[in-house]
């Protein structure tokens, strides 16, 4: 038995279950068991990961997540899960494959889609509109950016690119979450009784 733990220890970890970690971090930031400097940092080790001993050595000090009903532990809201981005797009479900590759594409890309869309339409509309098949001039503005973007898409992802704005999306997040618990948590001035002075 010792040498299969032994055995998955070196086993190389996948973006879900680097995401899966992420999300338990995420947690324990909600519940208190982590500052924001801790989460932060164990966050960053977490989307570098490579093997599934690096991401177990970052919850070998926190509880296991416990269904409510067995929990001996006072109740605690888990911190909604809202967009992985902070709102600019959808939050990719923690088991699909690349899903952090897969959503910085989707940002790195759906742009020039659009306007690729749009141009080639307008090439459409105005061949259609003088019954004669124009040059195609689109390919002027799809050419040069997409080989731009292959580029960037090519670089980003050797680099790491992905993994990076995960951790900056997420630290962004958890610093928004941590100043409004702290604004809900302060009195209102307007909502005390006492006369001023």
């Amino acid at each position: 038995m010792l040498a299969g733990m032994d055995g998955r220890d070196g086993m190389r970890a996948a973006d879900a279950d680097r995401e899966a970690v992420a999300d338990r971090l995420r947690v324990a930031l909600g519940e208190g068991r982590l500052d924001l400097h801790e989460y932060d940092e164990r966050l960053q080790r977490a989307y570098a990961a490579r093997t599934y001993a690096e991401l177990d050595a970052l919850l070998t000090d926190l509880p296991p997540v416990a269904p409510p009903e067995r929990s001996t532990l006072a109740p605690v809201t888990a911190p909604a899960a809202g967009p992985l981005d902070g709102g600019a797009g959808v939050r990719l479900a923690p088991g699909r494959d690349g899903g952090v590759a897969a959503h910085w594409l989707a940002e790195v890309w759906l742009p020039y889609l659009k306007v690729i869309a749009i141009v080639v339409t307008i090439w459409a509309v105005t061949s259609l509109l003088s019954r004669d098949l124009l040059y195609f001039w689109p390919a002027w503005v799809a050419g040069p950016w997409g080989a731009v973007l292959a580029v960037r898409t090519v670089t980003g992802l050797a680099g790491g690119e992905p993994r990076r704005q995960a951790i900056e999306r997420e630290r962004r997040r958890a610093k928004r979450e941590q100043r409004r618990e702290l604004r809900a948590g302060e009195p209102d001035e307007r909502d005390d009784p006492r006369p001023a002075g």
